[in-house]
């Protein structure tokens, strides 16, 4: 914690430097827009420094997967079942299969892998992965017929408030047939997630301005599909975002988990876990 202490010191002062260099410029609009920029900068240091603390907390609270005993001790004696309690681990997946119906999905119907994301637009680090990892995979994977992608939506409403208008946003695109088209643009334009501004994108991607405001306004009251999300990622034992599953379909169309990832990982995490399970033999069948 003291080291989030430190950046953020620094993240202040640095900002206070800037400022004082562009107090000198004579143009007045300049200024304005520069400290504007400056201002911007430093609200996304502190989200960004608030997602890490929330992170850093997760993990702490998190159980850590103790070694396996070689052989069962004696009971009653150190190590014993009686003295010793068993600890999940945080990163396997849960054993029960997970609801997967009315959520997008991009890629072929019988592509045999399924990627299932838990996400909020507001956060930083699902920003990151759907700007820089996430365009590897459809390139790699769901453009070529051998991943199905699927998103449903988690957002951290504490740190982000955000996010929930926004994922309403991107609900009603989708009733239009927009919302991927909604999906990258909200992630590329993570500072423009306030209500004029998602209307502004809403438009930009093609969608009816006055169908979009009237299914946003409706939602006020009661998001029903993001709270079922919500609470589908709670159940699998979601406590930040981005977070991943990756398994198959099962026959009443829900996802059989195999593999969890958490975090915005490199491309390679992904490309290893992927090529993995796509060689395993039940996919080879």
């Amino acid at each position: 914690m003291a080291t989030l202490c430190g950046v953020a010191v620094l993240a202040t002062a640095l900002t206070w430097r800037s400022a004082g260099v562009v107090a000198g410029a004579d143009d007045n609009e300049d200024l304005k827009k520069r400290i504007a920029a400056l201002e911007a900068g430093q609200k996304t240091i502190l989200k960004e420094l608030l997602e890490i603390k929330t992170l850093l907390q997760a993990r702490l609270q998190s159980p850590v997967p103790g070694p396996v005993p070689a052989a069962a001790p004696a009971p009653g004696a150190p190590g014993s079942l009686s003295n010793t309690v068993t600890r999940p681990n945080p990163t396997a997946p849960p054993s029960f299969d997970l609801e997967i119906a009315g959520a997008p999905i991009k890629g072929r119907a019988d592509a045999k892998l399924v990627v299932l994301e838990f996400s909020d637009f507001q956060c930083p680090f699902c920003g990151r992965y759907t700007r820089e990892t996430l365009p590897q995979i459809e390139r790699d994977y769901v453009d070529t017929g051998k991943v199905k992608y699927a998103f449903r939506n988690f957002p951290l409403e504490r740190i982000h408030p955000l996010a929930l208008r926004a994922a309403e946003a991107a609900d009603c695109a989708r009733a239009q047939g927009k919302f991927w088209e909604m999906h990258t643009r909200l992630f590329a334009n993570q500072q423009a997630l306030a209500e004029p501004e998602l209307t502004r994108s809403a438009q930009a991607v093609g969608v009816n301005v006055g169908t979009f405001n009237q299914c946003v306004a409706s939602q006020l009251v009661s998001p029903a599909r993001i709270r079922q999300d919500q609470a589908e990622g709670s159940r699998a034992g979601i406590t930040g975002t981005p977070a991943f599953f990756l398994g198959t379909m099962t026959n009443d169309g829900k996802l059989h988990p195999l593999r969890r990832l958490v975090g915005a990982q490199p491309y390679a995490s992904f490309k290893t876990v992927i090529d993995a399970l796509l060689a395993s033999p039940e996919f080879a069948k």
